[in-house]
């Protein structure tokens, strides 16, 4: 081929942008960056090159038993993010859905990251943190508007035993870092429930406690007890240790009609109408 015929070849290609694409494993890149160093199929190798099968449990611990213990305080654990949807057009691409709403299973993804971020500033990495469970997720203020935004939070109960509880909260970003969000544009609210394991016997390892400043952290740790209480209760009363009571068997039975019913018409009520109870 010519010069000539190349370079006009190369003057036809038609470039329908100038910014460059970005792609994420579902992860804001930057909360990526903080969560791992090392990609996690290379470290997979490298262990197995080792001769060591990380998915199984192992009889030594690998948490050192002198880690230190000391309470902490919760600002020590804080850690924010601004995610900038407004600035970024290819970036806003990963969390819009086919309606042009903001996806929250890809926010989710991201509160996930945040999470396990804060997790470790406060346990350090001797272990291996997980997510137990996610609730008290309240939608305060639906986003009405496209605009770059901080996801932010903080290890707000621990009491020196394995778990915590994660306070985070996703809000439009302020103007300034670091400045104070006002409550209209606190979007939502959630709590995490990690769980510090031993990296190699996969067992709960105890973790330093947060230790209580001020009357709103006073407020946020008795919020996390109450919650932790509550949990522990349902426990007890889950189906893996009693069976449903009357009442819940009754509605179980309720729900179960209604499901038939929704799921196709051909199934008729029961009793039907015209029918007395036997």
């Amino acid at each position: 081929m010519s010069q000539q015929a190349s370079e006009l070849g190369y003057r036809s290609i038609r470039r329908f942008h100038v910014s460059s694409s970005r792609t994420t494993d579902g992860v804001f890149k930057e909360l990526t960056n903080m969560r791992v160093r090392t990609p996690w199929i290379e470290a997979l190798r490298k262990k197995q090159e080792e001769g060591i099968d990380p998915t199984k449990k192992s009889s030594t611990p690998a948490a050192p038993p002198d880690r230190d213990l000391t309470p902490k305080r919760m600002a020590d654990s804080y850690h924010r993010v601004v995610i900038p949807l407004a600035q970024d057009p290819w970036l806003l691409d990963n969390y819009l859905n086919a309606s042009g709403h903001i996806r929250l299973g890809t926010i989710f993804m991201d509160l996930d990251a945040l999470s396990g971020v804060i997790a470790y500033k406060h346990t350090g990495e001797s272990v291996t943190t997980v997510t137990a469970a996610v609730d008290r997720i309240t939608i305060n203020h639906p986003l009405e508007e496209l605009c770059d935004l901080e996801l932010s939070g903080q290890v707000t109960y621990a009491t020196g035993r394995s778990s915590m509880e994660i306070s985070i909260q996703v809000a439009k970003a302020p103007k300034e870092a670091g400045a104070p969000v006002p409550k209209e544009d606190v979007l939502m609210t959630c709590a995490f429930t990690m769980v510090s394991l031993d990296p190699n016997t996969k067992k709960p390892v105890a973790i330093a406690p947060v230790q209580i400043e001020t009357e709103a952290e006073k407020r946020l740790f008795a919020l996390g007890e109450k919650n932790y209480n509550t949990k522990k209760a349902r426990a007890k009363r889950g189906l893996r240790k009693q069976t449903p009571n009357d009442e819940e068997s009754d509605l179980i039975h309720a729900m179960w009609l209604r499901q038939l019913e929704y799921h196709g018409k051909l199934l008729p009520s029961y009793p039907p109408p015209s029918q007395p109870t036997p």
